[in-house]
């Protein structure tokens, strides 16, 4: 029976209804007493109880789904005064056109340029266990990080994901050098909402590891990248440090204090803070079976959000989300 109202069903929706009389032949074939989808709902009565929860739901699914096509039609021809055929040459309204969010297309300018280079795209899950999200990157038990305040926790073994991280960790897991990748993607954070930073944002994080992969590697690559996405740009890089990288460093791109607003988003200093990057740390290559005595590898990570609010002179990151389209129309010829 699964397979006749499977065919019943393909057949319904194949049909073409262009006009009243096509209306109405779909109705005699499908929904009258004498068709077949009615013959199946009357032998249902006679089946034993053990069919009847076997057949069912199936049945009234069908018959539903058959009805919701002849009702999505039969509006337009239930007045006589209505012509069988719609006139397509009536005026209509303008279709309104959206556009794609100043952060979609930034994030896809960033990849292009990845891929360019040889760069490979992993995704992982929003919501990740410890193991992915802090341990196997040599986040300490008592890391900070770990904090209510800092990390939205769903439960006591799984966190929204506080960075894209979590998916290079998937990735070396799972596969044996070389590996060349970015990991795009949305992540939370527990911090303040400002005109600098919100409690959710986009990042791209990549990964490179190889038998020859060094530090002047990482900086040619990062540079590389910022040159095609911005131009001839001044920057700097300073020491810093994450636990799953050493040496490691901030990459700041200078806009300088011209500006009240870019001397409010700068801090007064001129420099804007765009991605963290160093050598990948050797314990983590250990925690996911690489031999850190043959290979070494480099990653870093870089906000989307930011990269936009300094592509299109947006002052304040919270515009972003607001769903203003006065806002967003502004992006949508790009």
């Amino acid at each position: 029976m699964q397979k006749e109202l499977s065919k019943i069903l393909e057949e319904a929706k194949s049909v073409k209804i262009k006009t009243k009389e096509d209306l109405e032949n779909f109705r005699i074939k499908f929904l009258s007493k004498k068709a077949d989808l009615q013959n199946m709902l009357g032998d249902f009565k006679n089946m034993s109880a053990d069919d009847k929860r076997i057949f069912g739901k199936p049945l009234n699914e069908t018959k539903s789904e058959i009805t919701a096509i002849f009702e999505s039609y039969a509006h337009l021809y239930n007045n006589d005064s209505i012509v069988d055929e719609l006139d397509s040459t009536l005026p209509t309204e303008a279709i309104k056109i959206g556009g794609k969010h100043p952060i979609s297309i930034m994030q896809q300018e960033v990849i292009e340029v990845f891929k360019n280079l040889g760069f490979s795209i992993a995704q992982g899950p929003e919501i990740e266990d410890d193991w992915h999200n802090f341990s196997a990157l040599n986040f300490a038990e008592d890391h900070p990080a770990r904090d209510m305040q800092d990390t939205f926790f769903v439960n006591n073994e799984f966190a929204l994901r506080t960075h894209t991280s979590s998916v290079q960790v998937r990735v070396m897991e799972n596969n044996k050098p070389p590996i060349r990748i970015i990991a795009p993607g949305r992540v939370y954070r527990n911090e303040a909402v400002s005109a600098r930073s919100n409690c959710f944002f986009h990042q791209i994080e990549g990964l490179v590891i190889d038998e020859e992969s060094n530090f002047a590697d990482m900086k040619q690559t990062l540079y590389h990248f910022v040159a095609k996405l911005f131009g001839e740009r001044e920057i700097r890089f300073r020491a810093s440090y994450f636990p799953f990288t050493e040496p490691s460093a901030e990459m700041d791109i200078y806009l300088g204090t011209s500006t009240e607003s870019d001397y409010k988003l700068t801090k007064g200093t001129g420099w804007l803070e765009v991605l963290g990057c160093g050598m990948l740390d050797p314990n983590v290559m250990r925690n996911c079976n690489i031999d850190p005595e043959k290979y070494s590898g480099y990653a870093f990570g870089l906000g989307i959000d930011r990269l936009a609010m300094l592509r299109y002179g947006i002052k304040d990151i919270r515009q972003m989300f607001q769903n203003d389209v006065r806002f967003l129309n502004q992006f949508k010829h790009l």
